[in-house]
């Protein structure tokens, strides 16, 4: 599924995070290790993340290599800042690519200036949004504002997720599905095994 997508497709980034946010990827994690393993070196090849001028997909792949344990360089963004070396107001416009920007500077290190500008960018106009946004992205944002990714519990987020993703999106509803399943087996079993401990 994962190693069908081309190296560098947007769709395969968006499969690795619903996995992930779906806390259904300790069943693909060899297949998301090759898929992030063959993104990196295609990276590392360009010296640029896939040559991408969309923030969307350059914050997704640098926000799923960082978490991978793969160093990217915060460098990546200078391209998206104006001549002034100001954030492009233009980037304001698409929710996913600020969320996506947003969940990426918290995977930040020491000194990497350009990723606390984008913190404090991402998060202001994130918030002056929210009132004019749907409820699919209202939600989203709203999470992310309140527990950015890598802050999250897994498991919690991942409830959280299948359940916006159960109201709003109509895509990828095998991810959707099996993720509800899995949830619900570990579900009973922790509550088996609670019931036997408990004895």
């Amino acid at each position: 599924m994962l190693i069908a997508f081309p190296n560098t497709s947007l769709e395969k980034l968006e499969l690795i995070d619903k996995i992930q946010r779906s806390e259904v990827s300790y069943h693909f994690e060899e297949e998301i290790e090759a898929s992030l393993q063959m993104i990196y070196e295609a990276y590392y090849e360009c010296n640029n993340i896939f040559g991408d001028d969309n923030l969307y997909v350059v914050a997704l792949g640098f926000r799923l290599l960082r978490q991978q344990g793969y160093f990217v360089s915060s460098d990546v963004f200078k391209k998206f800042k104006d001549s002034e070396g100001n954030f492009e107001k233009a980037l304001t416009t698409h929710v996913p690519a600020m969320l996506s920007f947003y969940e990426a500077t918290h995977l930040r290190v020491h000194g990497e200036d350009i990723l606390e500008q984008a913190l404090v960018f991402t998060s202001s106009h994130l918030k002056s949004m929210m009132p004019s946004l749907s409820d699919f992205f209202r939600e989203q944002v709203m999470l992310a504002l309140n527990q950015p990714i890598c802050m999250s519990l897994p498991r919690v987020d991942a409830r959280r997720i299948i359940s916006i993703y159960q109201k709003y999106d109509t895509r990828d509803k095998v991810v959707l599905k099996f993720a509800k399943l899995d949830f619900n087996l570990l579900q009973k079993v922790h509550t088996k095994e609670l019931s036997h401990i408990t004895r």
